[in-house]
């Protein structure tokens, strides 16, 4: 009994027109059932504010924050960029008063953590009070 071999000239073909529509089906059903929101610009209305005579009792604690990553508390360098170390500072200067104000005065190029980090020094510190400090902007 002789077996009949196989030859190499049986070649598999694949037909890509079934895939073909699958895909154009499945990118259909994807434009349909996609929604695409609109970002846009956010309308705010800023606040209003009056200036108040600064009660001598709680004076502000002022921070000021470089380019660099630099912090001066008071017009104090703070040697220590540490989020302990600027807590325990703040901690010290408001002597136990938590309605003391601190007024952030970073430069506009500093990084966002440096922010961060003084904002967390001053939650630490027991002073939720926090403002910054900003220039107008001058109209030509």
């Amino acid at each position: 009994m002789r077996l009949k071999r196989r030859g190499r000239s049986d070649d598999i073909e694949l037909n890509f027109i079934p895939l073909i529509d699958v895909l154009l089906v499945v990118i259909i059903f994807l434009m349909v059932t996609t929604t695409f929101a609109k970002l846009g610009e956010i309308k705010i209305n800023l606040p209003v504010a009056e200036t108040n005579q600064v009660n001598e009792e709680t004076l502000p604690i002022r921070v000021t924050i470089t380019e660099e990553g630099n912090y001066t508390i008071d017009d104090e360098p703070v040697s220590s960029a540490n989020i302990e170390s600027m807590a325990n500072i703040l901690a010290e200067i408001a002597k136990g008063k938590p309605d003391t104000q601190v007024i952030i005065s970073a430069d506009a190029n500093a990084r966002h953590q440096s922010i961060i980090d003084i904002m967390e020094a001053a939650r630490k510190a027991m002073l939720n009070k926090i403002a910054f400090s900003t220039k107008p902007k001058v109209s030509k």
